[in-house]
């Protein structure tokens, strides 16, 4: 495996440290396929995580955001009956899955339907940081900050000098 050194591309960005982290992540996270699942986008601000968890009820699934990370968990509930199982074709292990959420991203709610597990997501941007448009005002002069709010003619400052 080729490591890839970053670094110079930090000498002179300040702040990145997160992104280091999400490669460093990347780069060492095993190569897990179960259970498998699909990422859509369904709007501008919305997504949807899709996973198979066939054999899984509501009660086996956990689902837990923390620091920036969906956590989504199965755990198979012992079955009471007993029975002699021939071939197991259906997967019930007990899995854990992360999924690195960006900023503002939040979790909307989820649904368990024909043995898929969908998990609506969306981007809330606070309204502090939305762009917001700025009246230019021109009828009148308004006193900037450190200047005083006189009748001053712009000749007056050359007179005094």
């Amino acid at each position: 495996m080729t490591t890839l050194n970053i670094s110079p591309l930090f000498r002179t960005a300040i702040g990145f440290d997160r992104m280091t982290r999400l490669m460093d992540a990347a780069a060492a996270a095993p190569d897990v396929t179960y259970p498998p699942y699909n990422i859509e986008k369904t709007g501008e601000d919305a997504y949807r995580l899709t996973m198979a968890v066939a054999g899984f009820g509501p009660d086996d699934i956990e689902l837990t955001v923390k620091e920036s990370a969906l956590f989504v968990t199965g755990r198979v509930s012992q079955s009471s009956e007993k029975s002699e199982v021939l071939y197991r074709g259906i997967a019930g292990r007990a899995f854990e899955r992360k999924f690195t959420l960006a900023d503002h991203i939040v979790v909307d709610g989820a649904d368990l339907r024909n043995g898929l597990l969908h998990v609506a997501l969306k981007r809330v941007v606070p309204e502090s940081l939305k762009p917001r448009r700025i009246a230019v005002n021109g009828d009148a002069p308004r006193a900037i900050a450190g200047e005083q709010a006189n009748d001053a003619q712009p000749g007056d400052a050359a007179q005094a000098a």
